[in-house]
């Protein structure tokens, strides 16, 4: 997976999708400690990132969204075998509800099919109801929580699971998940 994202207009919000690259941390690390000022990722975490996401061994996806020149938006993917995980989608508050988060998600998933996997995953604190309803709109159901997963506020995590169809060409996953407690 080493090349780059196809610049495409996202929806309503005039920005561009993009790999992301080293020269991109600081203006995420903007964002990300503005979105998310209790448990922001560190600059270590994304360089660690970054160093999976090139080459023909590559496990990660890592776009960014611009509009202009400013960077408005995030997102990356982990993945292991058949299953991917969702890391991090971040969107400019003065982006939300532009359509800008689906499309950071639908090249994540893009990026899974690519990857050949059957399942993604994420999870996503239980106070963030407007990114549950944008993972429910495409397809992801809540299997279950993980407490005190966010740190260090203590929050739980909703964990959400999007499986691929059989007849997709890849095979349906796993009903439970290591470390969650079954939502029953």
């Amino acid at each position: 997976m080493t090349e780059p994202v196809t610049p495409t207009p996202a929806a309503a919000a005039g920005s561009v999708l993009r790999e992301m690259r080293w020269w991109d941390i600081d203006a995420v690390l903007g964002l990300e400690k503005e979105l998310f000022p209790e448990d922001a990722w560190s600059r270590g975490m994304f360089w660690s990132e970054l160093a999976h996401s090139r080459g023909p061994g590559a496990t990660r996806r890592y776009v960014v969204a611009e509009n202009g020149e400013q960077l408005v938006g995030y997102a990356g993917l982990a993945s292991a075998g058949d299953l991917a995980d969702v890391q991090t989608i971040a969107v400019a508050r003065d982006h939300w509800g532009t359509g800008l988060g689906g499309r950071l998600l639908t090249e994540l998933l893009q990026a899974a099919t690519d990857f050949e996997c059957a399942e993604v995953m994420l999870e996503c604190r239980v106070d963030n109801v407007r990114a549950q309803k944008l993972y429910e709109r495409y397809g992801f159901e809540a299997i279950g929580f993980r407490r005190g997963y966010y740190q260090p506020g203590n929050v739980d995590a909703l964990v959400m699971r999007l499986t691929t169809a059989p007849d997709s060409g890849y095979a349906a996953g796993a009903d439970s998940v290591q470390g969650t407690e079954t939502n029953g």
